[in-house]
């Protein structure tokens, strides 16, 4: 299989406010996110970043999308370097993250029109490509509704939709379900089936169990800015359930649930 995805060593270390040391209560002025994290994502996979809040998922992903830049380490999306060139790496991604604000005064479909325009699609593809997205999420309806109007759900099949306005092949999203009544869930978590069944390279970060086990074919689980476990789902899961795989692995890696 082609790796479209190769995260090498990844490092990123932030400073603590003096108001956040005291509510981690730590004397510690810096502190580690990712350390030394590494996985490879292979071309039509979906991969899993797995863990609790806080265990520098968000931050590995920000990094993947050049967004953030690491402190050490690199990432490579089908050959390009987010360190030496962050802006190819964002021409070859989508990234969807539930920390996405839309302009509240904007439409969909002005918003659709403005990200197609910015990523350089042809205006007779985007046309199309709208029109497609726009009925499978249900947005027809309210294309011009300002977004400030929308619900939650809404917000978030917006979001979805204008993070892959270019028909990207790789696809990052980071908690694509957070916070989302269960029918919503649904056609979103049914779409990332579909991308997969596309061909699309994608990587999801979630701390949600019964997600990774529908979509995943890989998981790596992140416990403290660590790669604890990198396998397949299929292993992890072939003498307990994913659930209690990862609360063994906590447990070992994290020093065990009651000193947390």
């Amino acid at each position: 299989m082609k790796e479209l995805l190769k995260v090498q060593n990844l490092r990123k270390t932030f400073k603590i406010s003096a108001k956040q040391q005291k509510i981690e209560k730590t004397k510690e002025r810096i502190k580690v996110a990712v350390d030394d994290l590494s996985f490879t994502a292979y071309e039509g996979e979906v991969f899993g970043l797995l863990g609790p809040n806080g265990a520098g998922k968000t931050t590995t992903l920000r990094m993947m999308s050049a967004l953030v830049k690491p402190d050490k380490g690199d990432v490579l999306v089908d050959g390009a370097s987010v360190v030496k060139n962050p802006e190819e790496v964002r021409k070859k991604i989508g990234f969807l993250t539930s920390e996405l604000k839309l302009e509240e005064f904007f439409t969909p479909n002005y918003l659709f029109t403005f990200f197609s325009e910015l990523h350089g699609v042809d205006k007779a593809k985007a046309a199309a490509r709208k029109q497609s997205l726009f009925e499978k999420f249900g947005i027809t309806k309210f294309a011009e509704v300002k977004v400030g109007d929308l619900s939650t759900g809404m917000k978030q099949k917006v979001s979805l939709v204008i993070s892959i306005v270019h028909d990207p092949d790789i696809i990052i999203f980071d908690e694509p379900t957070n916070g989302l009544d269960v029918l919503t869930a649904k056609v979103v978590t049914d779409f990332l089936l579909e991308l997969k069944e596309q061909g699309k390279t994608i990587v999801v970060s979630t701390h949600i169990f019964s997600l990774i086990e529908k979509i995943c074919d890989r998981v790596g689980i992140v416990i403290e800015g660590k790669m604890a476990v990198c396998d397949t789902l299929a292993s992890l899961t072939a003498e307990k359930s994913l659930e209690e795989k990862f609360f063994d692995i906590f447990a070992e890696r994290a020093g065990g649930l009651n000193e947390k």
